[in-house]
């Protein structure tokens, strides 16, 4: 599989590059940035590795190197600022990827291409990636709440003394203030969290808070979130690239799902050969169904006011 990331000479597209290295998923990485040096740079440094992890071929190219990918990760974009809602991004990152994406139509591409939108407002721009590019709907995902998830599973397991990898809880919705904690199914190694000592609403509510600033954190910190983000793109990468079929919160068109319709944000979705094979309906509290369709509603609401402005 051939991947080329788009903005690979940021933070997020440069550690998404070594994380698919490191993993060996894909035999070539092409790494393309508006900053043509700092892709070579990248792409040098990625490459001089390769001898002792991966054996990826690892090069940098503009987008007509790239019409043969047979995956578009879109790591683009300006930086969300400390005290900045993703949603408020749209309005300096709507133009940026409209550019991008006419690049990648004005080059040509493979029919088979799939499209992994990165890039904040996801959501937002994973909808807008439907609407422009001449592919299926199923060829078009973003990350949605993936890296959500894992900072929440994360922190769960950290407050509990526990595994982290043995905790499996869902953060579903918008990628950004309207996201939706899942308790109703978490587990840690299939035992319901609910069993645990020291779990109680306040736990619950300590976790998400934390879960929900954790990007503001991290900007707030060292400037910006990478290597797990990085983690997280390399596992919607696996799945797709060896089809496996993975039950994983990213963000698609939705179709009927939890009644839910044109509109992209994450709700649980089989990703394999192909990119979205499929979503499942899993059983929700009411209250958690009504802040999944709450999510809906306000990315909705900000859908209209990107078409209003032309784009």
């Amino acid at each position: 599989m051939k991947a080329v990331i788009i903005g690979g000479g940021g933070r997020v597209g440069s550690n998404a590059a070594f994380a698919l290295q490191c993993a060996g998923i894909v035999s070539e990485i092409q790494i393309l940035d508006a900053n043509q040096e700092l892709a070579e740079g990248e792409a040098l440094d990625l490459m001089h590795g390769a001898s002792v992890v991966g054996g990826a071929r690892i090069y940098a190219g503009d987008y007509e190197r790239a019409k043969d990918a047979d995956l578009f990760i879109i790591t683009a974009g300006l930086r969300r600022k400390p005290d900045e809602s993703r949603l408020d991004l749209i309005n300096r990152n709507v133009s940026l990827f409209t550019q991008i994406l006419g690049s990648i139509r004005q080059a040509g591409h493979k029919s088979s291409a799939i499209v992994f939108v990165v890039s904040n407002p996801v959501d937002i721009l994973t909808q807008l990636a439907t609407e422009v590019l001449d592919l299926p709907d199923a060829q078009i995902l973003g990350l949605g709440t993936m890296l959500d998830t894992a900072r929440f599973r994360s922190l769960i397991a950290e407050a509990l003394g526990l595994c982290a990898t043995q905790v499996n809880a869902l953060i579903l919705g918008e990628h950004g203030d309207s996201m939706v904690p899942i308790w109703s199914s978490a587990t840690v190694n299939g035992m319901s969290m609910g069993r645990l000592p020291g779990f109680s609403p306040a736990f619950q509510k300590r976790i998400f808070e934390r879960t929900r600033g954790s990007g503001a954190e991290v900007i707030r910190r060292k400037g910006g979130a990478g290597w797990a983000v990085g983690l997280t793109i390399a596992e919607v990468v696996h799945a797709i690239a060896l089809d496996r079929r993975c039950l994983l919160p990213v963000s698609s068109l939705q179709k009927g799902a939890f009644g839910l319709r044109d509109v992209c944000l994450s709700v649980p979705t089989i990703v394999g050969a192909g990119g979205v094979r499929g979503h499942v309906e899993i059983e929700l509290w009411p209250k958690e169904l009504q802040g999944l369709q709450g999510s809906a509603r306000a990315l909705q609401a900000t859908m209209k006011s990107v078409r209003k402005a032309g784009v």
